[in-house]
C-alpha cells in the first residue's frame, strides 16, 4: 500500500503544518475540524508559511498554489476519511478525548488504514486500548514547527504491528522528514525526556542562584546548540572520551537536579497566569515586536539547516 491521500484530524499548529508538508510532497490532503473556523485559520497559516518558503527562495509562487489545490478543508469526519491511505490526529493531549475520536476512525477506516497520533507523550497503547484493530495504530511525533522541524519520532503501541512501524516510517520520509523509530514506548519519548531533562537543570541553576535565565539559555545557545546539530549527546561523549565523562560523572550526577515534581519557578509563574508567549510574559517578556523577531530568528536558522541537510543528501 503506497501512501497517496491523509487526513489530518485538528488544523492548530501541527495539524497544518503536517498537511503542508504532505501537499508539498504530492500527496493529497483532507483537513477536518470541528469548526470551520479553525480550518480556515489553518488554511491561512499555511499559506504564511508559504509565503515564507518564498521569501527564502525554496518555493515560487506557481509551486505553493500547487500545493494549495492538493488541500481539502473537510468539516465531516467521514467525508475526511474517504479513501485515504493514512489518518494522523493532533487534537487535544486528552486520553479521554483522543480515545473517543480513535473509536470513530476505527469504525470509519478500513482495517487497512494506518491511524496515527501526533501526541507528544501519551502512550499509544492507551491511546488504541478499546480499537478494534490495535495493530494499525501508532504514534507519529513530529517536533513545533514541523514545516522546519525533521524530527518525527515513531512509537508503536504494545499491539502495534511491525509493518505499520515501517509504513509509517516510509511515509515520514516520503515526505522528507527524519524518522526515528522507537523499540517501544515511555512516557515522553526521546526528545521530551532529554528536553525536559535540560529544563529541570536550567531552571535548577536559576533557582539554586547560579546564574540568570539569560545567562543560561546564552551557555545552551552558544554552547551545546553549536555541536548538537552535528553530534548528538551520545555521539559528543564518544568524540570526547568515555573516560573523561565517566570521571565528570563521578562528582557531578550526585550535584544535579534530581526532583521529581515541577519546579517552584515554574509553578510559580503557571499559577500567575504568566504562560510564556502565549500571555505575554513567562521567563521573558514578550511583546508582539520581540515575539515576532524570536521566531523569525528561529525560523531563519531552522531554514538554514534544512538547506544543509538537502545539501548532504
Amino acid at each position: 500500500m503506497k501512501i497517496k491521500n491523509i487526513t489530518v484530524i485538528g488544523s492548530g499548529t501541527m495539524g497544518h503544518g503536517i498537511a503542508q508538508l504532505c501537499a508539498e510532497s504530492g500527496l493529497k490532503v483532507n483537513i477536518y475540524d470541528i469548526s470551520l473556523e479553525n480550518l480556515n485559520k489553518g488554511f491561512e497559516n499555511i499559506k504564511k508559511n508559504l509565503s515564507l518558503l518564498i521569501d527564502n527562495g525554496k518555493l515560487i509562487k506557481e509551486e505553493a498554489e500547487d500545493i494549495l489545490k492538493r488541500i481539502s478543508l473537510v468539516s465531516e469526519l467521514k467525508d475526511a476519511v474517504c479513501d485515504v491511505q493514512l489518518v494522523i490526529e493532533c487534537i487535544a493531549e486528552n486520553l479521554v478525548i483522543k480515545q473517543k475520536v480513535y473509536g470513530e476512525l476505527d469504525s470509519l477506516c478500513d482495517p487497512s488504514v494506518i491511524l496515527a497520533s501526533n501526541t507528544s507523550g501519551l502512550s499509544p497503547s492507551d491511546i488504541s486500548k478499546y480499537l478494534k484493530h490495535p495493530e494499525r495504530m501508532v504514534v507519529a511525533h513530529f517536533w513545533c514547527p514541523p514545516e522546519l522541524i525533521p524530527l518525527v519520532e515513531v512509537v508503536p503501541g504494545e499491539k502495534t504491528s511491525k509493518e505499520v512501524v515501517e509504513k509509517t516510517a516510509e511515509w515520514i520520509t516520503a515526505i522528507g522528514k527524519q524518522p526515528v523509530k522507537m523499540k517501544k514506548e515511555c512516557l515522553g519519548f526521546i526528545g521530551n525526556r532529554m528536553q525536559l531533562a535540560l529544563l529541570r537543570e536550567a531552571m535548577y541553576i536559576v533557582e539554586q542562584g547560579f546564574a540568570d535565565i539569560e545567562e543560561v539559555d546564552k551557555a545552551v545557545e552558544y554552547g551545546l546548540g553549536r555541536r548538537l546539530p552535528v553530534t548528538g549527546p551520545l555521539c559528543s561523549a564518544d568524540l570526547g572520551g568515555l573516560d573523561i565523562f565517566n570521571n565528570i560523572s563521578t562528582y557531578l550526577f550526585k550535584d544535579l537536579c534530581n526532583s521529581t515534581e515541577p519546579s517552584k519557578l515554574l509553578k510559580d509563574k503557571v499559577e500567575a497566569g504568566n504562560l510564556g508567549s502565549k500571555s505575554g510574559k513567562g521567563f521573558y517578556d514578550w511583546n508582539t515586536e520581540n515575539l515576532e523577531k524570536k521566531q523569525k530568528e528561529r525560523a531563519d536558522v531552522l531554514l538554514y539547516f534544512l538547506k544543509k541537510d538537502e545539501k548532504n543528501k
